[in-house]
This record gives structure tokens, C-alpha cells and sequence, in this order.
């Protein structure tokens, strides 16, 4: 048998992965398909990648949707805010989901619900429907909230940095793909014969048809926790069905989740603002054609193949060797840079500088999103749901606010507002450095001089009467596994020889 950190022999012999005590895995093992853990890597994904085709497969096709429904830019920037904004509330909808139901019900569900609005998308006729449609769309990248619960819910504190990173980055490389999809499969229908402002339309059948089949694969082959769905848990007694009350209190009275609500508003609410702009502004300030505007634009979105990703490893191996600590002020580090690229994309005049410039702030401000979500995990282990909602909806928010004030009408130029936009970036990720967890320390503070420990911080959650019914002790393992937030310094913080009990099953 091994010891306090990781499941008995036996009990790793039920999975294709090692595992720790809560039989979450302790490795991530990128080309396997095994049940239950990287299946469900692949399925959530790839899910979420199919709502990101759905939801910015207009912007490049913007110039010929334009002349089709006779759209202003007021109406453009007015669709592209609904687009982001309709996924505001259906995140933190979507964690509560999560937390109650289950990531894999979850997701399923509303990836089946906005299907039907891309499909409509083919038959929009005027600037309201058009607004209408992308509105509804939108919803489905609360999906992104889904992910990240289920990959936090699967892997250990040791790698949940690089699942969460991984999975969000490959499902927001929908947001590059369909800068090349949508030009592709129009040049090839309007090549079939059909005139452009039909082929426009035929062509949303195609996103709208992966997201459907998306849905059924999640549903059908994806499963919730190591060991099993939700209702089979509760049915069964394994797992307590929580009380919606306790879990949105416990979330909305952590201040953590407001501050990476706000700063994640100003990377990926930033990320997603550039999808909406980035063809159009390429095409109109540097006369380039609408394909290579694309092409561009797609740059932008696709460096989430590596980057995202890149920021949840870079979190993984700062928690490693720093603790929390390193995780926060990578965070920082690579957010601030990420503002001051965004500052220097508006000021640059030159096309191939431009294009330069953007590819290396599309890669810190991405690598931010995948930072942010190796710190969200253990915010709060009751509430994580409702915790990765607020702090989704939150991006979405950022993504409202800053095309309402920058990039709605005529107020700024769109150079102008890309320069604001990195500014506010900066000022925003000024936050992080608030955060402090009492049994790890913050950016320049070290743990509490009280002695507080992870078992201090997250048995928080649980009243005496819980605890008297033993419900809490998935947040016990919890505490035990998380230990690692604590660098290499493990002696930062003592550990209670009762606090936590024997991990063997």
C-alpha cells in the first residue's frame, strides 16, 4: 500500500491512471482515452471547442453578413456584446449546475439547448434577429465552466493546472479555427454554385451540426467523478447532496473568487473581444482581403494551442517548487505583460509588426487564462462550481464592459481602443496581489504567524452538524492533497497529527 498521498494498490488497479486518495489522477497523460478521467478531458474539450466555433463563426464573415442584413457598425458592435453576454449569468448558473448535477448533465444540457440558435443563425434577416441569435449562442460558452469543474473534479492539485490550462485552451482554439472554418466552408458552397448571401447562410449549418453531436458524446460516454455519475453517487449514498444555500455562501462570501472574477474579466474577457474585433479591424485599417484577414485573426485564437496551456503547466511548476505563492505572482507577471503587448497592438502602424505583436500578446494574455484557473481550484472546495462560474462569468463580464466603452460606435478608434484596453489590463492585475490564503501566504506575505493549515481553511466551510454527519470529509481529503501548495518549504505550515484521517481504502 502506499502512503497518505495517493490510493492503495487495489484501488489503483481500477484506474488506467495513479491516483491520489479521492481517486483523482496524480499524472495527466495527453494521448490517452482511458475511463473515467482523460475520456472526460477529450469529451469536455472538444465540447467546448464546438460552442466557440458556434459562438465567433459571424466575425469572419462579418463583411458579407454586413452587406446581406444592411448592418451599421453600431449593429456590429451591438451583436458582438450580445455574444459574450448571454454566457454572463449562464456561468455562475452553470457552476451551481455543476455542483449540484454534475459537469457531465451540465454541459450536455446546455450544449444541446443553444444548438438550435446557430442553427436560426441561417435564417437571420434584419440587425435584431442577427443580435438575437448570437445572443443565444453565447450561452453555450458557459460550457467553459463545465470544463474547468470537471477537469478540477478528475485531477489532482499536482496537475490540475496543466488539465484545466489544456482543456480551456484546446476548447478556446474554437474562437482561431472558425476564423478559418467559416471562410473555408463559404468559398467552398459559394464555389457549389450558391450566391454569397446564401452561401453565408448554409455555411452556419456546419458548427451548429458539431455542437449538436458534441452534446450526445457527453452525455453518453462522459463521466461526472473516478467513481461514477452524480445520481448514481447520491442514489447510492457515496456522495452527501449538497445544500444550495451552503454552497452559494460560502462562494460569494470568498473575496478570492471576486478578485480572479475581475482580473480573469481582463484576460479572457480580453481574449474574447479580440475575436470579435481582430478580422474587421485588420481588413479596415490595413485594406488586407477578407481570407487574409481571417487568417490573421485566426493567428490570434490558435496560439491557445499551446499557450493556455502553457499557463496552466507554468502554474503547476511554480506551485511545485514556490507553493501558491509562485502560482500568484506568475499570474501577475504574465497578465501585466500580456496589457502592455495589448498597449503596444494599438500603437503600431505597420502591418507585419502589428501582425508580430499581436501573435505575442495573444500568447501571455491566453497563458494568463490557463494561470488563473491553476489558482481557482483550491479557492474553495465546497463551492468550486459556483467559484469557476463567478470567475468565468466574470471574463465575460470584462468582455461587456470593455466593447460597450471602447469599442461600441465611433467614440474610439479601434487602434485607440486596443491601446485602453492594455491599460486596463495592467490597472485590473493590480488585484492579484490581495490575495492571500492563510495557510500558504499571498505574493508578499508568508502563512499565518496563527499556524493555520488546510485543514483550518477548508473544514471553514462545514458547520459542526455537517461535520457530526461525516459529509465533510471529501473536503478532508481534499486538505491532505493540497498540501503541496506549500512549495518545497513543506514545513510552512504545521499539519495537526489527527488532522487528517488514513486515506486508505
Amino acid at each position: 500500500m502506499e502512503g497518505s498521498y495517493g490510493a492503495p494498490e487495489s484501488v489503483q488497479k481500477r484506474f488506467a491512471l495513479p491516483v491520489d486518495s479521492e481517486h483523482k489522477a496524480t499524472e495527466f497523460r495527453l494521448f490517452s482515452v482511458a475511463a473515467p478521467h482523460m475520456r472526460a478531458f477529450h469529451l469536455s474539450w472538444v465540447s467546448f471547442f464546438a460552442c466557440f466555433v458556434s459562438t465567433f463563426a459571424a466575425p469572419p464573415l462579418l463583411p458579407i453578413i454586413r452587406d446581406d442584413l444592411d448592418l451599421t457598425a453600431t449593429d456590429i458592435g451591438n451583436a458582438g456584446i450580445a455574444a459574450v453576454s448571454g454566457a454572463v449569468f449562464a456561468r455562475v448558473a452553470m457552476g451551481t449546475a455543476c455542483d449540484l448535477f454534475g459537469p457531465r448533465l451540465a454541459s450536455a444540457a446546455l450544449t444541446l439547448i443553444t444548438a438550435p440558435a446557430v442553427y436560426c443563425t441561417a435564417i437571420a434577416n434584419s440587425a435584431a434577429s442577427f443580435l438575437l441569435v448570437r445572443f443565444f449562442t453565447g450561452f453555450s460558452l458557459a460550457t467553459f465552466v463545465s470544463t474547468q469543474f470537471w477537469m478540477s473534479s478528475l485531477f489532482s492539485s499536482k496537475v490540475v493546472g496543466t488539465a484545466n490550462g489544456i482543456a480551456g485552451g484546446w476548447g478556446n482554439l474554437g474562437g482561431g479555427a472558425t476564423q478559418l472554418i467559416m471562410p473555408l466552408v463559404f468559398s467552398l458552397i459559394q464555389n457549389i454554385g450558391a450566391t454569397k448571401f446564401t452561401a453565408w447562410r448554409i455555411a452556419f449549418l456546419v458548427p451548429a451540426l458539431f455542437q449538436t453531436l458534441s452534446a450526445y458524446a457527453i452525455f453518453f460516454l462522459g463521466q461526472d467523478l473516478p467513481d461514477g455519475n452524480y445520481a448514481q453517487l447520491h442514489k447510492s449514498g457515496d456522495k452527501h447532496k449538497d445544500s444550495f444555500s451552503q454552497i452559494f455562501y460560502h462562494a460569494i462570501t470568498n473575496y478570492r473568487g471576486w478578485i480572479l472574477a475581475l482580473t480573469y474579466g481582463y484576460c479572457f474577457g480580453v481574449e474574447l473581444t479580440i475575436d470579435n474585433i481582430i478580422a474587421q479591424y485588420f481588413y479596415d485599417r490595413f485594406n488586407v482581403n477578407l481570407h487574409t484577414a481571417g487568417i490573421i485573426a485566426a493567428s490570434f485564437g490558435l496560439a491557445n494551442l499551446f499557450s493556455r496551456p502553457g499557463g496552466g503547466i507554468l502554474s503547476d511548476i511554480m506551485g511545485k517548487r514556490y507553493g501558491m505563492r509562485g502560482r500568484l505572482w506568475a499570474l501577475w507577471i504574465v497578465q501585466t505583460l500580456g496589457g502592455i503587448f495589448c498597449i503596444l497592438l494599438g500603437k503600431v502602424g505597420s502591418l507585419s509588426v502589428s501582425i508580430a505583436v499581436m501573435i505575442i500578446f495573444s500568447i501571455f494574455v491566453q497563458a494568463a487564462c490557463g494561470l488563473t484557473f491553476g489558482i481557482v481550484p483550491f479557492v474553495s472546495r465546497r463551492s468550486l462550481g459556483i467559484i469557476s462560474g463567478m470567475t468565468g462569468g466574470g471574463g465575460n463580464v470584462g468582455a461587456v464592459l470593455t466593447q460597450v466603452i471602447f469599442f461600441r460606435g465611433s467614440r474610439y478608434s479601434t487602434e485607440t481602443g486596443i491601446t485602453l484596453m492594455g491599460v486596463m489590463i495592467i490597472c485590473c492585475t493590480i488585484l492579484i496581489m490581495l490575495i492571500y490564503f492563510p495557510q500558504w501566504g499571498g505574493m508578499f506575505c508568508g502563512p499565518s504567524s496563527k499556524g493555520t493549515t488546510e485543514e483550518d481553511y477548508y473544514m471553514g466551510e462545514w458547520n459542526s452538524a455537517e461535520k457530526e454527519r461525516g459529509i465533510h470529509m471529501a473536503s478532508m481529503k481534499f486538505s491532505e492533497n493540497s498540501r503541496s501548495e506549500r512549495g518545497k518549504r513543506v514545513g510552512s505550515a504545521p499539519t495537526p497529527a489527527n488532522g487528517t484521517p488514513s486515506t486508505y481504502v
